[in-house]
């Protein structure tokens, strides 16, 4: 029972932290450097409104990991200002920086005209599609923009783990491969399902031997965009005693339609997970290659002195 002194003998007593100090301050967090070229995510596949949350979704998670970006989002068939092309977003954004110099000089200010890239362009891909990115780089071009376009998202060891949250999430694979239980839908062959021609299904390939380190289940990549290639695919891990398969889509999501992923299931037989989609480590991966792209370092900077 408490007294008007303090607590009663024996209860414990809570104390105010102290303060850290010196080398055992927390690390200054990473924020974005002033005046940095602007992230642009661009989203390929038909603009619409769950294509465009998601992609938000992505830039979210990319600015919560570096305060202070310039996140903005470009679509590869968008065409108005709601969904506006890469081109019109690059464009913009030339033009602010070039206003923005304009009434800096006109304030005083002996600041040397800027240069550089305004953007880096992060394709919104999981793996390689050379018509795709080859568009990136003519929106590149005809904005007159100087730009850098980034690399793909993977392969990438995240997108391993990010495929076996979206197999267990579906129930087609354990959530934790550390914990010994099984679980009676989960599969036992992975079909790995891309698009984006031969290169894609290699690079899917890369991640797919991640996976099955995961799962301990063989995964084979296949093309989404190659007549029989599901099938063929299906059919050679049942040849090897597979006999309870599921499909796990390589893909964020807005690059393909929903209904080939559909049809790819009925003709695979088997049920599918869910693309990787707004997963956090998309987001973290986008703002790797931006910060790769530029030289900026992600690590925390030392403690405040």
């Amino acid at each position: 029972m408490s007294t008007p002194s303090g607590p009663a003998s024996g209860l414990p007593v809570r104390m105010p932290r102290p303060r850290q100090s010196g080398r055992h301050r927390r690390p200054e967090p990473v924020a974005a450097p002033e005046g940095a070229p602007a992230l642009v995510l661009a989203v390929p596949g038909a603009p619409g409104a769950s294509a465009r949350s998601l992609a938000e979704e992505i830039l979210s998670i990319a600015r919560s990991e570096l305060p202070g970006v310039d996140g903005r989002l470009a679509f590869l068939e968008g065409g108005d200002d709601e969904y506006p092309t890469l081109d019109t977003v690059l464009g913009r954004a030339l033009e602010e920086r070039t206003a923005r110099y304009e009434q800096a000089v006109a304030a005083g200010s002996e600041a040397p005209e800027p240069t550089g890239p305004v953007a880096v362009v992060v394709p919104l891909l999981a793996g390689p599609d050379e018509a795709l990115q080859s568009r990136v780089s003519q929106a590149v071009a005809r904005s007159g923009a100087p730009a850098e376009v980034s690399d793909v998202l993977g392969p990438h060891p995240l997108l391993a783990e990010a495929l076996h949250v979206r197999l267990s999430e579906a129930g087609l694979a354990r959530a934790d491969r550390a914990r010994l239980f099984t679980v009676a839908t989960a599969a036992d062959g992975i079909i790995l399902a891309s698009v984006g021609g031969p290169d894609a299904v290699q690079a899917a390939g890369i991640t797919g031997m991640l996976l099955a380190a995961r799962l301990a289940v063989p995964v084979m990549a296949a093309a989404l965009d190659e007549e029989g290639a599901i099938a063929a695919t299906a059919e050679e891990l049942r040849a090897s005693g597979s006999t309870q398969l599921a499909l796990a889509p390589y893909l964020i999501g807005p690059e393909i339609d929903g209904a080939r992923l559909e049809s790819a299931t009925k003709v695979a037989g088997c049920a599918a997970a869910e693309p990787l989609g707004a997963y956090p480590a998309i987001g973290k991966l986008a703002l790797a290659q931006y910060a790769s792209a530029l030289g900026i370092s992600l690590q925390p900077g030392p403690p405040a002195q």
